[in-house]
């Protein structure tokens, strides 16, 4: 099994957000019992908290429920656990890195590496506003296509 994890500062916009999108492909090409997903938050702000109401909102509007979801923190034990571990931006790839364990094995790379429409590294944080969540769902949308895309090839789904 491929094991992906989505990662932001609090695990309640961007890495919800990636979770269920991901989540939403993979189950519609039947992979479901080959590629487990999951997200974290760098931070334990929101811990046990639900996604945001307007991530959620964007994600209804789009066809997806992440009402299902709960934040939790990221921890060092996923560099084991997980085979991808995609941060939204330079400050949580950075405090993922500050708790790399040696025996490490997890792939730590960008969300954005496996986009095709978005030249940029980063997912914006849209939390301290009301804009940004329509573009953060294309983003993860438009990335979590090509991380599929990426899974098949490197591991003959």
């Amino acid at each position: 099994m491929i094991k992906v994890l989505f990662v932001c500062m609090g695990n309640i916009c961007r890495s919800p957000t990636a979770h269920g999108v991901f989540q939403a492909i993979v189950d519609e090409e039947g992979l479901g019992d080959a590629i487990l997903v999951d997200s974290a938050g760098t931070h334990s702000y929101h811990v046990g908290s639900p996604p945001d109401m307007r991530s959620q909102a964007t994600a209804r509007e789009r066809g997806l429920d992440l009402s299902g979801l709960r934040a939790r923190r990221f921890v060092s034990a996923d560099f084991v656990e997980f085979d991808y571990l995609l941060g939204m931006d330079a400050g949580n790839i950075a405090d993922m890195h500050a708790i790399r364990p040696d025996d490490a094995h997890a792939r730590l790379q960008f969300m954005l590496e496996y986009s095709d429409r978005y030249q940029q590294k980063e997912v914006p944080d849209p939390y301290y506003s009301d804009e940004g969540f329509d573009l953060v769902f294309d983003m993860v949308d438009d990335a979590s296509r090509g991380l599929l895309r990426h899974i098949r090839a490197q591991h003959g789904f």
